[in-house]
């Protein structure tokens, strides 16, 4: 498991605690960050116990129980509920993960509950993600060609199309570059794991015509190699994917350009 730190700002006290539901035998508790920064009030955690007979297999069909039974004031995201979205990420036990895919039986214990780290709370659990997003944009994520653009589609062979396999399957739910140290101390200038495999995917599409302009963009100190494959990233990906060789592979065609 990977131990992460809290979001920036003070560390959190002992918050409010709430019942437990009236008759409920089946109960789990959880320890769930609170933080709302426009009320000067410092954030909390405040525990919660929920009646697993009412409530859905999920963490998330959790956090829905809460802020429909318990709590309404309960701030976070989410989405389709498939684990397509990445909106509902955030660390669950010391973890990044999506909430809508992570199982209730998967953790032991009181399950603690917090924003992904190192970024400002917007409030409770929805992190601010802007410079994150803006990242993302920076690298171009879509195809650029100088060619004329065919009369139906661009074609690729079934090995080129292999290729974008482990980059393209990213939902940008942020899990690994809010994982990742470099991105802790650097996030203003390195692109972080999530940025820079998007930029594989499309480094490494047949289609694509602009290899390097896109290399020369990602051929500085910071924007790429303050990775250092701590391999956090690859840990902690709810989709299995390995940011830190798409990485690598970056490097490597630096390298063979420029031998």
């Amino acid at each position: 498991m990977v131990e992460l730190t809290l979001p920036r700002g003070s560390q959190p006290t002992k918050g409010k605690t709430w019942p437990k539901p009236d008759g409920a035998r089946n109960v789990r508790t959880f320890r769930v960050y609170r933080y709302d920064p426009e009320s000067g009030n410092p954030p909390s955690w405040d525990t919660y116990k929920v009646d697993l007979d009412d409530c859905g297999p999920m963490v998330l069909d959790a956090i829905l129980w809460i802020k429909n039974n318990v709590d309404a004031t309960l701030a976070f995201r989410r989405s389709c509920r498939e684990g397509v979205c990445g909106s509902c990420s955030m660390n669950i036990g010391g973890r990044n993960t999506i909430a809508c895919t992570s199982g209730i039986d998967e953790y032991d214990g009181t399950i603690t509950i917090s924003p992904l780290p190192h970024q400002p709370v917007v409030r409770d659990l929805v992190p601010d993600l802007t410079q994150f997003y803006a990242q993302h944009a920076a690298i171009k994520p879509y195809l650029q060609t100088d060619t004329p653009a065919p009369e139906k589609e661009w074609k690729q062979s079934p090995e080129e199309r292999a290729e974008l396999d482990g980059a393209y399957e990213c939902i940008m739910c942020a899990s690994c570059s809010t994982a990742c140290p470099s991105y802790w101390w650097n996030g203003d200038k390195y692109l972080g794991p999530a940025a820079l495999l998007q930029s594989y995917r499309w480094l490494a599409d047949s289609r694509d015509e602009a290899k390097g302009e896109r290399l020369d963009e990602l051929d500085d100190p910071f924007k790429l190699y303050r990775c250092h494959t701590i391999m956090n990233c690859a840990q902690v990906c709810p989709k299995g994917l390995n940011p830190a060789e798409a990485i690598g592979k970056i490097k490597g065609m630096l390298v063979e350009r420029e031998s």
